[in-house]
């Protein structure tokens, strides 16, 4: 059990190396590990990355496959789907901007930028700042981080961002339910209004990956903010519920309490620090006697899958453990 994970009480290395996904046993050997030269890109050819890469458009984009376009024109949901593609190809299979998909699926984020800095279309013509955090990290993470872009992006996450620090989303204030919202113009911020922690917590992780953002005062604020929301219920309706803080998933997607402490981690906080040793008391609670970590939203219809889940959400977890480690030494 490597050093990071002395304080477990079950060395999760055994259960993860057992797996039968060749790309998590790859990142378990070459992350928790360290295991060096072995190639990444072999992963590439896979059956499930093939497949996706099949359905990548001319234009760098997915196509969504539901019905969102024809009730709600304005609302792009192509452009949660590209960026759900691209997650799957970076995160579980090590893609990189070496392979053409990559670049031409960040062109494709890029052209639903708006001249003011934020993306636009997954909420119509509503600001959307928690996807911008999500858009953005994988921008980064991909080889963006010096683009022009990116920092417009950052311009315009710093304009809306609420007087306590964090962000909330505007389209949470409207009461009437009318389904013109999503081609009105956009509601105004109201720097005045609290912040929500589902908000600020997807914001962060874009602050999170950027090697000079992540060390800004703006950063270390929300981050502030948002750790001492742990298990606390959001002032707002998107995943309110307390028990949204413990339902996982990977690729990281939604925020919960493991991508608050991987930006944590990111941003130097050290482990003993009060609110991160709170979080990661959790995980440690709540560790499975067979090493790995629960997603939350298992319903126990496919045994199977949920296992796979629970392996790529447990090295997930791993990573963070690591990083916080690393920090501390």
């Amino acid at each position: 059990m490597g050093d990071w994970a002395r304080s477990l009480r079950v060395d999760p290395l055994p259960a993860l190396l057992a797996s039968g996904d060749e790309a998590l046993r790859h990142f378990v050997r070459r992350d928790l590990l360290g295991v060096r030269g072995e190639s990444t890109e072999r992963l590439w050819d896979l059956p499930e990355p093939r497949s996706t890469l099949r359905k990548q458009r001319d234009d760098g984009s997915w196509r969504h496959r539901g019905t969102t376009k024809h009730s709600y024109p304005t609302i792009n949901s192509d452009l949660p789907e590209t960026l759900k593609c691209i997650s799957l190809l970076v995160e579980r299979y090590g893609f990189t901007s070496r392979h053409p998909a990559i670049p031409r699926a960040a062109e494709y984020l890029f052209s639903c930028q708006t001249e003011e800095g934020d993306f636009r279309g997954i909420l119509g013509t509503q600001y959307t700042p928690y996807y911008q955090g999500l858009i953005m990290e994988m921008l980064i993470r991909v080889g963006h981080g010096r683009d022009p872009r990116i920092r417009r992006g950052f311009e315009w996450l710093l304009w809306c961002r609420q007087r306590d620090g964090g962000w909330m989303l505007p389209v949470q204030t409207d009461s009437s339910r009318d389904r013109t919202i999503w081609s009105r113009p956009p509601i105004p911020f109201d720097p005045a209004l609290p912040s929500s922690h589902f908000a600020t917590g997807m914001v962060l992780r874009a602050f999170a990956v950027h090697p000079q953002r992540r060390r800004s005062r703006v950063a270390r604020r929300a981050a502030e903010l948002l750790k001492s929301r742990f298990f606390q219920r959001d002032g707002y309706t998107a995943r309110q519920a307390p028990h949204y803080w413990t339902k996982f998933q990977y690729p990281l997607w939604w925020p919960n309490l493991l991508t608050a402490l991987d930006s944590l981690a990111r941003m130097d906080f050290p482990r003993e620090d009060e609110d991160a040793q709170r979080g990661l008391r959790w995980f440690v609670d709540h560790q499975r006697d067979d090493g790995l970590w629960s997603t939350g939203c298992e319903s126990g219809k496919n045994p199977p899958r949920e296992r796979a889940a629970a392996e790529w959400v447990t090295l997930a977890v791993c990573r963070m453990l690591k990083r916080f480690h690393q920090r501390s030494l």
